[in-house]
């Protein structure tokens, strides 16, 4: 019998089994990482099991999830490096953790996934910095799970990260999907939640009684030259991380939408498509623009992958109808030559070195870019677009967090089309007869 002080914030955690999933997210420093530690070797000395802990690079395991294994061993009583009578026994290499009962702790890396085929009979996985792990690992451990007596659980902890990473995706909501479990507001608001099989928990580092203050002082003066981190790590909430490349870009209903289109005394109508078959999409934006106002409206989406040319050409042979224009990316001429053949209208949109900044800077040089509700995948790519960023943490300013499909579309749509002025008669202005408006 051992005695342990724990955060109060985390003790209802500590002692729930009750759950197939735990998700738990928070700030820096808030003890999530510690509490999930100490819940999994209360667990372990109690019953006999196999435990897997993965993190997606393997060799940053030994000084993070194996070290703070160790170092709560050691508080409780419990750490050996060699077999000693009701010890908990730490092999470093290879890395593993051995329990009197025979239970043990197994660790791996996602960046080795053939090594998860050895794994077997785990019984419960804790995936550290979850949101640092593809969708496609995380799916690949929630197999592995299994176990012929014992009910199964998996941990997953994080600290928050950009809306548009698969951890909030799964399990609080994907706009694009129209997919939601929880809105993440209400968890910062109730702090434990259990929504459907899973186990919710946030946290800050208010929640750590053992944090030195001077800890503490440092995540509030975040507030004052990074709002983003400050958001991340001191509030520990999710959001945009990094800056935005469109913070113009906002949403309106479809009904709204082509109502303002409709208003515009002299619309341009603009039509760009990205070529893309096994990772990357097929992307076709239908665009409007107000030259007065300089409003970029975008209103009308295709957006496909594992398509063949002809399969493409059936999906949109409403565009060889009309003939509208169409600009397309300059790096796949077969392709433009295919749709060419088969009676569209398409030209290759214009790419020389630089083109990528300089059909970013036009496109953020619009005061508005308004999108209609129905263009789901635009919106997903373009809402919380950021700027990459280099090993001295500045901005890129032709990179991005993803490949924007529907961003280059956009690019290739206006490469004939300046925002301050227009360049002669080399633009195409349907009328709105043409569009059917």
């Amino acid at each position: 019998m051992v005695e342990k002080e724990v955060n109060p914030h985390f003790e209802d955690f500590i002692f729930d089994w009750e759950h197939k999933y735990y998700f738990l997210v928070g700030g820096y420093g808030s003890s999530k990482s510690y509490h999930v530690a100490l819940k999994l070797i209360l667990k372990l000395v109690e019953e006999k099991r196999t435990a897997l802990i993965v993190r997606e690079v393997y060799d940053t395991i030994r000084d993070s999830c194996f070290a703070l294994l160790a170092d709560i061993a050691d508080e409780l009583g419990l750490y050996s490096t060699r077999k000693e009578k009701g010890k908990i026994q730490f092999t470093s290499s290879p890395m593993q953790i051995r329990f009197p009962n025979g239970s043990k702790i197994i660790f791996k890396g996602m960046d080795k996934p053939e090594k998860l085929k050895s794994v077997h009979n785990v019984s419960i996985v804790w995936l550290e910095e979850c949101s640092e792990t593809k969708y496609a690992g995380y799916k690949e451990l929630t197999g592995r799970l299994r176990h012929p007596t014992f009910k199964t659980h998996i941990i997953l902890s994080t600290n928050p990260v950009g809306k548009s990473n698969w951890s909030y995706k799964h399990f609080f909501k994907n706009d694009k999907t129209k997919y939601h479990v929880l809105n993440d507001e209400e968890l910062y608001k109730q702090r434990i939640m259990v929504v459907n099989k899973t186990y919710y928990h946030h946290s800050t580092a208010d929640d750590n009684l053992f944090l030195p203050e001077d800890y503490i002082e440092q995540l509030d003066d975040l507030k004052n030259h990074d709002p983003d981190l400050h958001r991340i790590a001191r509030k520990g909430e999710f959001g945009t991380n990094g800056i935005k490349v469109l913070p113009q870009f906002v949403e309106a209903p479809h009904e709204e939408v082509m109502n303002k289109i409709r208003a515009i005394k002299k619309p341009l109508y603009k039509n760009g498509m990205d070529f893309g078959f096994v990772t990357s999409y097929n992307a076709l934006l239908r665009l409007a623009i107000d030259h007065d106002k300089k409003i970029l409206y975008i209103y009308w989406e295709y957006y496909k992958n594992q398509q063949t040319d002809d399969k493409t050409a059936e999906d949109i042979k409403e565009f060889k109808v009309s003939g509208e224009l169409i600009k397309a990316d300059s790096a796949e001429p077969k392709t433009i030559a295919f749709f060419k053949q088969n009676g569209f209208k398409m030209k290759p949109g214009k790419k020389f070195p630089g083109s990528r900044l300089q059909y970013t800077k036009k496109v953020k040089r619009f005061k508005k870019i308004i999108c209609s509700s129905n263009c789901v995948n635009t919106i997903d790519e373009l809402k919380d677009l950021t700027f990459a960023v280099d090993k001295q943490g500045e901005i890129i300013e032709d990179e991005f967090n993803i490949d924007p499909h529907t961003f280059s579309a956009i690019w290739y749509a206006l490469d004939d089309y300046e925002v301050s002025d227009l360049k002669g008669n080399s633009v195409r202005s349907m009328s709105k007869s043409e569009l059917g408006l």
